[in-house]
């Protein structure tokens, strides 16, 4: 059998690593930037940290800080025009998910223009050409999306997120600079924290696991596990940094093997609801782990290893129960909401919620076959 990974053709690491941006930029001949960003991020002054980098070098940028959470298809078309008219050559995301994956999609079509309509690059599209040069500087420890060959984008009119899967999209560098993420508010590092737990975790049992990504969703969870807390209610700089680089070693995983369907059900709360994604996984993680425990124990007993779990002389589900009930745990010290009720959530729209995640993109990487029935069950469950 033969297994693909795709990364990175550069990556920097390490407090002020945003200081490197402005020579790669430069290396590589471009001139005319547009720099992807959220009004919080611009608001708050955050992205100063990175224009000062571009003007101390005289390098011209055009602001397009249109993003939302949950990021929609106008918001991908406004950026696009924007690029567009200003005729530039690179595009530089500072921002968590939503910014770097609305980055991602206009990159894109930028080089594919036959995919104008944004809706076109739902699922797996034949994209024949890379996107325009990225470069990718995360504010969130959580998604890893400077990294992964994904994106998602909200299609209102069809109230989907919709998953794009492409390695065209990577973006050429990534930059993991933890001075961008310090300022983080409790409540979204612990959030975005969980979503790189659920990528470690989903993507280590998923079906097309195997050895190398397995080596970084292990070393992701044990990463998150014993930081996630420190960095996000006590804001230690030491356990952020280390946030920083776990999340984006699970990326290196999760991307080139899947997820399952902690994040298909997800995805449709984001899509019907706006949930915040990082929250919608952390409240899902523990129902459906326990229900994937049943076809991959043995699977639970690496975790719970790396975890630091005592997991000897467990039986099956006794090893499923006690990783289940850590990362419970974990989330509960987080302050993350423990219901769907609590979120606002609607209990007659399970069954919608259910056929859309069944068929999420994200579906069929689950290890334990499932059906309508049983994605009822679960979202039931975290009612």
């Amino acid at each position: 059998m033969v297994n693909r990974i795709v990364l990175n053709e550069t990556s920097y690491f390490g407090r002020g690593a945003r200081n490197n941006l402005a020579t790669e930029i430069k290396s590589r001949g471009f001139h005319r930037v547009l720099l992807v960003t959220d009004k919080t991020l611009y608001e708050s002054k955050l992205v100063d940290m990175v224009t000062r980098v571009l003007e101390r070098n005289i390098i011209g940028y055009y602001m397009f800080d249109g993003v939302k959470p949950n990021p929609t298809v106008k918001n991908v078309q406004d950026g696009l025009l924007m690029a567009n008219i200003n005729n530039v050559d690179c595009i530089v995301a500072v921002g968590g998910g939503s910014v770097i994956d609305t980055a991602k999609a206009i990159s894109v079509i930028m080089t594919n223009p036959e995919f104008n309509d944004v809706v076109s690059l739902d699922g797996v599209a034949d994209t024949k050409n890379k996107g325009l040069p990225l470069f990718a500087l995360p504010t969130t420890s959580g998604t890893a999306a400077e990294v992964t060959i994904n994106y998602v984008i909200t299609d209102e009119a069809r109230t989907k997120k919709m998953v794009c899967v492409d390695v065209h999209d990577i973006p050429l560098v990534a930059i993991v600079d933890p001075d961008l993420m310090d300022g983080m508010p409790q409540a979204l590092a612990a959030s975005t924290g969980m979503d790189a737990l659920t990528h470690a975790m989903e993507g280590y049992i998923t079906k097309a696991g195997w050895l190398i990504p397995d080596m970084f969703h292990v070393n992701a969870m044990a990463l998150i596990y014993k930081n996630l807390e420190k960095a996000a209610n006590e804001k230690n700089k030491i356990a952020i940094e280390k946030m920083a680089y776990a999340q984006y070693i699970a990326g290196m995983g999760f991307s080139n093997v899947g997820l399952g369907i902690v994040h298909s059900m997800a995805h449709s709360l984001g899509a019907y609801f706006d949930t915040p994604h990082g929250v919608a996984n952390a409240l899902l993680l523990p129902h459906v782990l326990k229900f994937n425990g049943k076809v991959c124990p043995e699977l639970f007993r690496n975790m719970g290893n790396a975890f630091g779990l005592n997991m000897a002389n467990t039986s099956d589900e006794e090893a499923v129960q006690k990783v289940v009930d850590a990362v419970a745990e974990l989330s509960r010290k987080l302050n993350i909401p423990q219901s769907l009720k609590d979120l606002g959530v609607s209990e007659e729209m399970i069954p919608t919620l259910a056929k859309q995640a069944i068929n999420d993109a994200c579906t069929p990487g689950n290890p334990r076959e499932v059906t309508v029935d049983d994605i009822i069950n679960l979202y039931k469950e975290a009612y």
